[in-house]
């Protein structure tokens, strides 16, 4: 019987206490994520099917920005890739295109090496021998651009690691809607600072019609853990926002690289 009433003695002598009832009187506001400011560049200049990609990506990441309460920019401005307006920006999006003179090289070299986050897609990673920005191949993790299949196609995709934040929505495998899949020379895989998320399972082979693919280790997602980096092989044509579970990648890593995750 003492057992029995001993706790609820304890109980409402706490809620009686001074610090107790302090506590109950002026509860603590709950903590807000920090807010963060995305901006994108695109153009709408170029091959038909990159631009189609931009102009879905646009409003797929303002309702994205609403949803989770940060701010969406977006330019078609490349010169804003500069430190002054860079630095109130959390995160930068590259939907179809990549920098071309050398102030705004420097600009995202800085921007990335003190902190800055970016999310590339598809031809914003395009580098061969005449773009001739050795840092930005080594960013990527030593990708070079090497091929792609053509027509583009859906494939089915591995997840390499299902515990990663911008992954653990995603089942073991995911069909990922029709595009034009690069493969990289040397794999970025081989690099010890990457982390590939998702890589094209070797059963697409041969992949493509006019120009095929027929085999090699193809990264699909990978992040350089040198920097807050992701880079998405999707971004061709006017199918990739169809998926329910690609758009999921999509969102988780925008909270990943703003903080949220």
């Amino acid at each position: 019987m003492t057992r029995l009433l001993f706790a609820p003695l304890i109980a409402l002598s706490a809620f009686f206490s001074p610090s107790s009832a302090s506590a109950h009187q002026s509860p603590q506001p709950a903590s807000q994520p920090a807010p963060f400011h995305v901006l994108a560049f695109y153009t709408d200049q170029g091959e038909p099917d990159h631009i189609d990609f931009a102009r879905q990506a646009l409003p797929f990441f303002t309702e994205l920005a609403k949803k989770h309460s940060f701010s969406f920019e977006s330019t078609k401005r490349w010169d804003d890739l500069n430190p002054e307006k860079l630095k109130n920006i959390q995160l930068v999006l590259w939907l179809n295109d990549f920098p071309h003179t050398a102030e705004q090289r420097a600009a995202f070299e800085n921007y990335m090496k003190h902190g800055g986050a970016w999310l590339g897609f598809h031809v914003s990673a395009y580098n061969d021998d005449s773009t001739h920005w050795p840092w930005f191949v080594d960013f990527l993790g030593g990708a070079v651009f090497f091929g792609n299949n053509w027509p583009p196609l859906p494939a089915k995709l591995v997840v390499d690691d299902r515990t990663h934040a911008v992954t653990r929505h995603l089942p073991a495998t995911l069909t990922a809607p029709a595009n034009e899949w690069y493969i990289w020379k040397p794999s970025p895989r081989l690099d010890k600072r990457v982390k590939v998320l998702l890589t094209l399972d070797p059963q697409n082979y041969p992949i493509g019609l006019k120009d095929v693919i027929t085999g090699g280790d193809l990264p699909v997602v990978w992040t350089n853990t040198s920097y807050r980096m992701l880079y998405m092989n999707m971004g061709h044509g006017d199918k990739i926002f169809t998926s329910s579970e690609q758009n999921r990648l999509f969102e988780d890593a925008v909270a990943w690289l703003g903080g949220r995750k």
